[in-house]
């Protein structure tokens, strides 16, 4: 192999380890993080007290009842029987056509009775994320998120919404995010789950959404990697003295 072809695959090397070095770190910061960390408490699952079971011996009504009293229900997407302070509620998912647009809407209903009821209040919400958490605590602030609040970033995307967002005066700033439609806790975000969140952003190199394991930034320094790993061993084999030794034997 001629010195024009050496020095070019060196310096292709040099500058793809420079270019790509500081991606390498971030990713080896994050895998390091995911790894020694447990999933559990980053999801806030030891702060998640289980909820209350149904028991078997309760009356409800018929949920026709409820779907008949729904405005302008197209079909029904789900029915769930689900517990809200204690008594049973039905939970009705729907779909409804207005001006050629199909939308889902939620609506609780009071099983006992088949009544209609609102979506949670403020306070109802408020109620209902403390009793989920595992430990007494106060409330330290409280938020209604809409569409317009939650953006790419948020730690709620991708969630049912509207909801209230309940965070609480604990040392892991755990927040609890109730659905306010559905009637039910959702998520636990906690300081553990935003390093997370921010490492996994750079991991998947997805700065809009933080999700997108297939965006053209990650193809491109993915390639890239592949290429710095292969000039390396190219660089190895032209260097070694092994194939000098070979070719002097030759």
């Amino acid at each position: 192999m001629n010195r024009k072809t050496h020095l070019f695959i060196r310096r292709s090397h040099r500058y793809l380890g420079l270019f790509l070095g500081l991606q390498f770190m971030l990713w080896t910061m994050g895998g390091l993080y995911f790894s020694w960390n447990d999933m559990d408490e980053i999801h806030g699952d030891h702060n998640w007290k289980a909820p209350q079971n149904l028991k078997a011996d309760l009356i409800v009504v018929s949920p026709t009842q409820v779907i008949a009293q729904l405005p302008a229900a197209d079909s029904i997407k789900s029915i769930r029987l689900i517990e809200v302070f204690g008594k049973p509620h039905y939970q009705v998912q729907y779909f409804m056509a207005a001006a050629e647009k199909v939308t889902v809407k939620t609506q609780l209903a009071i099983a006992s009775t088949g009544s209609l009821r609102a979506a949670l209040s403020r306070q109802e919400a408020v109620q209902l994320a403390m009793n989920a958490f595992s430990e007494p605590t106060q409330v330290s602030k409280v938020e209604y998120l809409t569409e317009k609040f939650v953006n790419g970033h948020h730690e709620y995307r991708g969630s049912p919404l509207p909801a209230w967002a309940v965070t609480m005066k604990h040392p892991s700033q755990t927040t609890v995010y109730v659905a306010a439609e559905l009637g039910e806790v959702m998520k636990f975000r906690n300081n553990k789950w935003r390093i997370f969140d921010f490492l996994w952003m750079l991991h998947t190199m997805d700065y809009q959404g933080r999700d997108n394991i297939g965006n053209v930034l990650l193809r491109i320094f993915s390639i890239a990697g592949m290429v710095t790993i292969l000039s390396g061993f190219a660089l190895f084999y032209v260097s070694s003295g092994f194939r000098r030794k070979k070719k002097s034997l030759a």
